[in-house]
């Protein structure tokens, strides 16, 4: 019995004699036992009007939104297993590096089509996640941290000593990139780049909005919250959990794609333990198991680096570290946990 046959049954008990003479539950707890469903809110729409308004707003920071536009897409592929399906992961860079490769070389050796670069990064991505998936899911949480953190460690010295491939520590560089769809050449103000990186990110994100409101992403977090209890009720566990970190590694593999084409340039760094980390706590500043909050952390994390960074080059770090434990002690959930605990205290105020 699935989700959606338990809430019909639950349905059905509730026109009893005996459901009609419980207490009525009130309204605030009965949104929160609704299931989850893909109708956009307004809230929602202003959401991704934010970067369009960007675009005229702040022409000189088109490089640096790209980026974080990017950035967030690479964090919302990690919150597919980590939120949803509660798989830690501290090597998904992995991933992201194997995408910027593949689209890296790809054009240096003369395909520099963009749009067939990025399937093909997320073939290779979703490949290697598939074979990685095996090793990951036999293990609990300490057992994948240590099997992701040693592939990741693998494939970073592997880019490493592969420098007349991948050029190594002084990055892969002579990308020469086609325009899009024949028509838009890559311009140094990052215009194009604007455009494409949200446009990928637009269509990836209504994709994955979709799967994590289906049957298949409501076993996730079956999966996430009693993973040992999922198989009572007919569901595969390993299936299920093979088939999202296959995913989710594409995902990284087009993100990785997508920095390779709009900055022209690979560099080692992508492979590297470092930026798993960093998306780690992208996701502990957004709040993880919402999509949105990959997109929110992304955007938090990248600005207050990009501005502290610039007030202390040397220490930035600190207060980078700070924002993260405030978050954690005051605002538990992340950013959009926090905001959602103080909309929902104010309807209880508000409710009879």
């Amino acid at each position: 019995m699935n989700a959606y046959s338990t809430s019909a049954v639950k349905a059905a008990s509730a026109t009893t004699p005996a459901a009609a003479a419980a207490p009525e539950t009130p309204a605030i707890e009965r949104s929160a036992l609704r299931l989850p469903n893909d109708r956009w809110k307004a809230l929602e729409i202003v959401f991704w009007l934010l970067p369009v308004a960007s675009y005229f707003f702040f022409p000189d920071y088109l490089v640096l939104i790209s980026q974080i536009m990017i950035i967030g897409l690479f964090a919302m592929s990690l919150d597919l297993i980590l939120g949803y399906a509660g798989v830690v992961s501290l090597g998904h860079a992995a991933f992201f590096g194997l995408g910027a490769y593949t689209a890296g070389l790809l054009s240096v050796h003369g395909w520099g089509e963009p749009i067939s670069g990025l399937f093909a990064a997320a073939i290779v991505a979703a490949v290697a996640g598939f074979i990685v998936s095996f090793l990951v899911i036999r293990g609990q949480d300490l057992a994948r941290l240590m099997v992701t953190l040693g592939i990741g460690l693998m494939l970073f010295e592997a880019a490493n000593k592969a420098a007349f491939i991948t050029g190594g520590v002084d990055g892969l560089s002579g990308m020469v990139m086609q325009p899009l769809f024949g028509a838009f050449e890559f311009d140094l103000f990052g215009k194009t780049a604007f455009w494409y990186s949200f446009g990928v990110l637009f269509i990836l994100f209504v994709a994955m909005r979709r799967l994590v409101n289906s049957p298949f992403g409501l076993s996730l977090r079956g999966i996430r919250e009693g993973g040992r209890r999922m198989p009572a009720i007919g569901a595969n566990v390993d299936r299920r959990l093979v088939a999202v970190f296959t995913l989710a590694a594409a995902v990284a593999g087009v993100a990785g794609a997508l920095l390779a084409q709009t900055t022209q340039f690979v560099g080692l760094d992508v492979l590297g333990f470092p930026r798993s980390a960093e998306l780690l706590i992208m996701l502990v500043l957004g709040g993880t198991g919402r999509l949105y909050g990959a997109l929110v952390g992304a955007a938090v994390f990248m600005i207050a680096q990009d501005k502290i960074s610039g007030y202390d080059p040397t220490y930035w770090q600190f207060y980078i570290g700070l924002l993260l434990v405030l978050i954690v002690l005051f605002a538990r959930g992340g950013i959009l946990g926090g905001l959602e605990k103080i909309v929902a205290s104010f309807k209880r105020k508000e409710a009879p």
